[in-house]
């Protein structure tokens, strides 16, 4: 059985924050604003699987009302997400995701994220793909407000 996810992040960009980004933390002079490490990629990437899974979305499992989560790190809750699978008898098959902003140059780091979310969902980095892109400095993410993430992903049942 395969099942599909799709999943969507954003997060405003704000002074005195790391810019962390698929679990890469990136030379910038604004970072990400938001309750845990404000990871919009990894987030993006976790509302994917639960979606593909039918459990839910990462605000039902990582509320910013509890402060355990509170400068989490992304990844963490990644790997947290991907054990939720396992207890349903789902891998990861593959995650496909783009960030969407003007700034930081993100290619020079996309190998790495893709490095780390190949380790964190226990699969072959053959099976994880980032893209990043620009919106030509139209919108919230072209005015360097914040930046977006969106991410598709294929589970399947193990055994």
């Amino acid at each position: 059985m395969i099942r599909i996810g799709h999943g969507f992040d954003v997060h405003a960009l704000v002074v005195g924050r790391q810019c962390i980004i698929g679990g890469v933390t990136i030379p910038y002079d604004k970072g990400l604003d938001g309750h845990s490490d404000a990871d919009v990629l990894l987030h993006a990437i976790c509302d994917a699987l639960l979606g593909a899974s039918a459990l839910g979305d990462i605000g039902k499992h990582f509320p910013p009302s509890d402060n355990t989560y509170k400068n989490a790190d992304s990844r963490a809750l990644l790997r947290h997400v991907v054990a939720l699978l396992k207890t349903k008898n789902y891998v990861v098959n593959n995650i496909d995701a783009t960030v969407i902003c003007e700034a930081p140059k993100l290619s020079p780091h996309t190998q790495q994220m893709c490095i780390n979310i190949a380790a964190d969902c226990n699969v072959d980095i053959s099976q994880i793909n980032i893209k990043a892109t620009t919106t030509e400095k139209l919108g919230f993410t072209g005015r360097g407000e914040g930046i977006a993430a969106e991410a598709v992903c294929t589970i399947i049942k193990n055994g």
